[in-house]
């Protein structure tokens, strides 16, 4: 399970820690909901015979990972590792369209300004209106049907669910917690939890609508804490297709447009530059390596490398509630959802 935690930390720290906090949950539990009994397969049958396409509604995301306070001006206020940090350690509210495969938008609404991510058969459209920029990208014929991923159709809690049912396996427990109450709609609350206690994951919440198997809201709550350490979930939601006209984009005046093609062959490659890694153990206290390489040392000689980390025996750690990031003193970088102590002997094994 930890390896689909550990795929997201940036570039080098991507491919750990933006997954594993990518997905917590706010259940919003109410009293008043009394659904029929089922245990944890009907529930997971439930999600696999779910035959929703089309919906629309509003998702909230929230982090509460422990990260210090990123700067908002001077030096290292617009790095990269600034922006992928603030998306992790705030909060915000999107609008979601979806339409079938084939035609998907993703709109966050900040303030004063919006970024939007448009997909309408072959073509991607990629708008920040702060910035006055816009992508527009044509994907292979072969894609449409969508067989690979686009920016922003893994937005969603129905995307993000079913990432982690898909990874369970025998490291982790299932059960049905309290229903609940999310965006209106009565939920079964489908709780995965590590077997293994030596996991900083004390479980990963999904809300399961009654009705529809849809998950409405997925999270991941970190031991010791009472409230989620990252959450998504759906405010408000309907099933009916949205109107075919929100799908069509076009970049208001004064935007500065990119053209772009993606060829087939660069479907097929993984995302990211990230090195050649591997992975120690197996299932949510799974270690990731990642050996040195220039896209680290670019990483640590961020201004703020030394504001987000702490100096220990051998180098330096990132700590968030979810996902313990140590760099070590010869370049190499170790993940995962376990403690320091672990990240620092596995190293020193190796």
């Amino acid at each position: 399970m930890n390896r689909l935690v550990l795929r997201w930390v940036p570039t080098a720290l991507a491919t750990a820690v933006i997954a594993s906090v990518a997905i917590a949950v706010p259940v919003a539990a109410n009293a008043a909901v009394d659904l029929p009994a089922k245990t944890p397969q009907q529930v997971l049958e439930l999600v696999g015979q779910s035959s929703v396409k089309d919906f629309s509604g509003t998702v909230e995301q929230s982090s509460k990972l422990g990260l210090p306070a990123l700067p908002m001006t001077g030096t290292g206020a617009n790095s990269s590792a600034s922006s992928a940090l603030s998306v992790l350690a705030g909060s915000y509210t999107a609008r979601v369209y979806v339409d079938g495969a084939t035609r998907t938008r993703f709109q966050i609404m900040d303030k004063l300004a919006e970024r939007d991510v448009v997909k309408n058969g072959s073509d991607v459209w990629l708008y920040d209106s702060s910035a006055k920029t816009a992508t527009h990208s044509t994907l292979p014929a072969s894609t449409h049907d969508g067989s690979v991923p686009t920016p922003g159709t893994e937005q969603t809690p129905a995307q993000l669910a079913q990432r982690f049912l898909a990874a369970a396996d025998s490291t982790t427990k299932v059960t049905v917690g309290a229903d609940t109450r999310v965006a209106g709609r009565t939920a079964y609350d489908l709780i995965l939890a590590p077997r293994a206690s030596d996991t900083l994951i004390s479980s990963v919440s999904i809300a399961v609508d009654s009705e529809t198997g849809l998950p409405l809201s997925v999270g991941l709550f970190a031991r010791g804490q009472h409230d989620p350490a990252f959450s998504l979930a759906f405010s408000s939601l309907s099933l009916q297709t949205p109107a075919a006209n929100l799908f069509d984009f076009t970049p208001p005046a004064g935007v500065t447009v990119k053209q772009q093609t993606v060829p087939q062959s660069d479907l097929k490659k993984p995302t990211g530059s990230a090195p050649q890694h591997t992975v120690v153990g197996t299932g949510w206290d799974a270690v990731l390596v990642l050996p040195a390489s220039t896209e680290i040392t670019t990483l640590t000689s961020s201004p703020l490398f030394s504001e987000l980390t702490n100096s220990v025996t051998g180098g330096r750690v990132l700590h968030t509630a979810l996902v313990n990031v140590f760099f070590a003193s010869d370049g190499r970088v170790l993940a995962g959802s376990v403690s320091p102590e672990r990240l620092e002997a596995v190293a020193s094994s190796r």
